[in-house]
């Protein structure tokens, strides 16, 4: 099964910019401050330039708001700030607005208004805006549902290298949906994708190397993939990774191994994945040896308490 969901993203990052002198060297204090772990200096720093009309410290609080950092986590205080700044035409604001309303998160739930927001930061250029503008499109929340118009706006932000776009495009010429299926270019933006370690373009790109699919089929490169998305959590990459070792296809054959990553998936609360996990490990284990069954629970504990380190 490929991911074949397009995916939202919020961004919550803080952002830079240009004042005058003590407003700037304020505005600095902040962002040291916040780096560090200091949030009570940083909101203290922020907050009355926010209140004086600084786009760019209205966002941050209202970053710092949706995150909870250094305040009581507060999706109503963060979209006050984040309008705030979006009014002033702040493109991340606009953009974090947009999805507060597609979510809502701190307002009621308004996909046209998420729209609104969306498109007025994807016109300016931002890459976060521009993909969930496109995912809108794509579903039909708050628009017509528009393949083509979809494929545009996830190209514009794919081609400034965001990776969520550059995936989300690559679904779109993997399915053919606005354009003609066309599993090179799909390769093509998946790998761009998962070479920034997007687990999802990892596993698809996996898939895409397994079958032949845009690409010369490789077992060896369809494990590589399926390793590094299975190492993130990816719950399909990592079923996939355990058929690849049952069956020796792209590494030596290993039930110890089979089973692992079988019980790792197993365990994932992925509904879709958990029932044919569990169905193959026990299979599995029946082929087992006592001390091989015993070892393989033993990397499986291992390699999640690792965070998949070293598996």
């Amino acid at each position: 099964m490929k991911n074949l969901t397009a995916i939202f993203c919020l961004t919550l990052t803080l952002l830079l910019g240009s004042m005058g002198n003590s407003e700037s060297a304020d505005f600095q204090k902040g962002l040291t401050a916040y780096k560090s772990g200091d949030y009570a200096t940083a909101m203290r720093e922020w907050k009355p330039l926010a209140k004086q009309g600084h786009a760019k410290s209205q966002y941050n609080l209202g970053v710092m708001y949706e995150k909870g950092n250094g305040v009581s986590q507060d999706d109503k205080t963060a979209v006050k700030w984040y309008r705030l700044s979006a009014k002033q035409g702040y493109a991340g604001a606009q953009s974090n607005l947009g999805t507060m309303y597609e979510k809502g998160q701190g307002v009621s739930q308004d996909d046209k208004t998420a729209v609104k927001w969306y498109r007025l930061a994807a016109k300016q250029g931002y890459a976060v805006a521009q993909s969930n503008l496109g995912v809108m499109y794509e579903k039909g929340q708050g628009v017509p549902q528009d393949y083509k118009t979809a494929v545009k706006w996830y190209t514009l932000a794919a081609k400034q290298g965001y990776a969520v776009a550059q995936y989300n495009l690559g679904v779109m010429y993997d399915k053919g949906q606005g354009v003609p299926q066309d599993y090179k270019t799909a390769v093509k933006w998946y790998t761009l994708a998962a070479k920034q370690g997007y687990a999802k373009s990892q596993y698809n790109l996996g898939l895409m190397y397994r079958k032949g699919q845009g690409v010369t089929q490789n077992d060896k490169t369809a494990v590589k993939w399926y390793r590094l998305s299975a190492k993130q959590g990816d719950a399909s990459a990592q079923y996939n990774l355990g058929f690849m070792y049952y069956n020796g296809l792209g590494v030596s054959q290993d039930n110890v191994y089979a089973h692992m990553w079988w019980n790792i998936a197993a365990s994932s609360g992925n509904k879709v994945v958990v029932k044919v996990a569990i169905k193959n490990r026990d299979i599995v284990a029946k082929k087992m040896t006592s001390s091989q069954l015993e070892k393989a629970q033993d990397l499986a504990r291992e390699c999640v308490r690792k965070k998949y380190k070293g598996c």
